[in-house]
Formats: structure tokens, sequence, C-alpha cells
């Protein structure tokens, strides 16, 4: 079984102290690192290299989100998934995270088995929203699309598969849920999954999702 190696990144003591606990317990989950504020999560991103960051926003000295900017911006970091936990919601919140680099956006009202769901997903590199965020992404990126035409113009370098792929990997779905709808196995939807990411120049799943709301594949 192969280790996900984490790091918690919260100004408060207290919440470190709890999410380690959480995560200490669980055979798969070891947390490599602790910070304080937005600039030393870079500066232990870099020395530990974990394979999720579990980020705070509102820090001193960086915030989360441009940590996440700078960490998934650094040369050799580009494995490292960020999962953003935070008390704030708002949709400017949740948009400058997932254009940041995020992996996933959780709430910390979340319980301690959506949490741990939550870094498994993101390690294995799937996307990952609060059911209520993703909802309010839908009205978030249709708002822009006018200001967006553009966009539309990067699809055409995708196949219809690969569009009705990427049109369900906006509305969540998993490589497996992918291949039960379209008939297809799950390493062929991963496939796919890999070929729509290279084409469109998409870091990870979640700029998938991105790509497709902000495109109009995706508008409800």
């Amino acid at each position: 079984m192969n280790t996900i190696k984490v790091l918690l990144v919260d100004d408060e003591l207290l919440v470190r102290s709890g999410f380690r606990v959480l995560l200490d317990v669980e055979d798969d989950i070891t947390v490599v690192a602790e910070a304080g504020d937005g600039a030393e999560a870079v500066e232990r991103a870099i020395a530990t290299r974990p394979d999720v960051v579990l980020m705070d926003i509102r820090m001193p000295k960086l915030d989360g989100i441009r940590a996440t900017r700078e960490i998934v911006g650094t040369k050799g970091l580009q494995d490292v998934r960020v999962l953003i936990l935070t008390t704030y919601d708002t949709d400017a919140y949740v948009f400058e995270g997932l254009q940041a680099g995020a992996s996933g956006f959780l709430l910390k009202d979340a319980g301690p088995a959506e949490l741990l769901h939550g870094i498994r997903v993101v390690a294995a590199g799937e996307a990952l929203l609060a059911p209520r965020i993703t909802r309010r992404l839908i009205a978030q990126f249709t708002a822009q699309r006018t200001a967006e035409k553009v966009a539309e113009q990067r699809l055409a370098v995708l196949t219809d598969r690969e569009r009705e792929v990427l049109a369900l990997v906006g509305q969540g779905m998993s490589n497996a849920e992918i291949g039960a709808e379209l008939f297809l196995s799950p390493a062929t939807a991963r496939t796919h999954v890999s070929r729509a990411m290279v084409k469109l120049g998409a870091r990870d799943r979640a700029q998938l999702v991105v790509i497709a709301y902000r495109t109009g594949l995706v508008t409800s």
C-alpha cells in the first residue's frame, strides 16, 4: 500500500493538531510536516514533497490561494495536489482556488470520513468539490462565459468522444462512472481523460472541470 504524504497548513495550532490526530491513525496516510502560514507552506512543500497539501485560505504572510499558486508552479512539485479546506465558501475563494491550481475544495464543517475520502481522492489525481460548492460554480462560470467566447475554440482539438468525456468530468464523474455512462471500460475512460488533459493543457481533473464550465460544455 502506498502511503499518502500530507502537509498540514493552518495558522491555528489547535486545528493542525486535530487534523494530525485524525490522520495519524490511518495506515495509508502520514503527516510529513506542518506550516502555520502560506510562506512556510511553500518552504515545507519544497523540503518534503508531499502528495497532498491540506491548505487553509486565510493566513498571515501569504494566504492559501497565493501559496497554492506558488506550490503548483514550483519546479519539482508538479505532482503535488492541494486540497483547500476552509470555513470560507464564497464564490471568489472557490474560483480563485481552482484557478491557482487547487485539486479540491472542502469546507471545515466536513466530517472526518469526508475529509479522509477527500485526501485519498485528490491523491489519486481526481478533482474534489463539496456538493454545495459545485452547484454554485454553475452560476459562477455561466456568468463569465460571455467574456470568454474564445474558450470554445479550445475544444476544437478534441474528438467527439473526448468532448463527451470532458462533459462528464465536468459533472464530477469518476473514470468508472464515465465508463458506465458511455459503455467503456474504466481504463479506456481514463485514456480519454488523459488525452483531453494533454490537448487542453490541463494540469489535473480540477482544471478540466473549469474548462468544461467555461466553454459551456456543462451548464447544469
